[in-house]
């Protein structure tokens, strides 16, 4: 017998009324909960690893919002208030957020 796992996916998201959270429903029926700033610090695109290791990343990013969200199909691209919208969560990290930010 082969015992085969899969990872949960994301099955729908939305953001909270005040755009400070996001909110994700799984194929395993969890609903999780991911804040903005979390988010906006987790980014690991070019500009903000480049910002991280110039010292330039900020340490907080209080009151951001999220402003757009397209699904990738493999992950989200979240745009923020702050007009960053290059960041690209993969479901897996996207969950892996979601499980730390506790």
């Amino acid at each position: 017998m082969t015992l085969t796992l899969v990872a949960p996916t994301v099955t729908d998201y939305e953001t909270s009324a005040d755009l400070a959270t996001l909110l994700v429903r799984t194929t395993e029926g969890d609903a999780l909960s991911v804040p903005a700033e979390t988010l906006r610090l987790s980014c690991k695109c070019a500009h903000c690893t480049r910002a991280r290791f110039d010292g330039r990343f900020p340490e907080r990013f209080p009151g951001i919002a999220i402003t757009d969200i397209g699904d990738l199909g493999y992950g989200l691209n979240i745009s923020f208030s702050d007009g960053h919208n290059r960041g690209i969560y993969p479901t897996t990290y996207l969950l892996s957020l979601a499980d730390v930010k506790g």
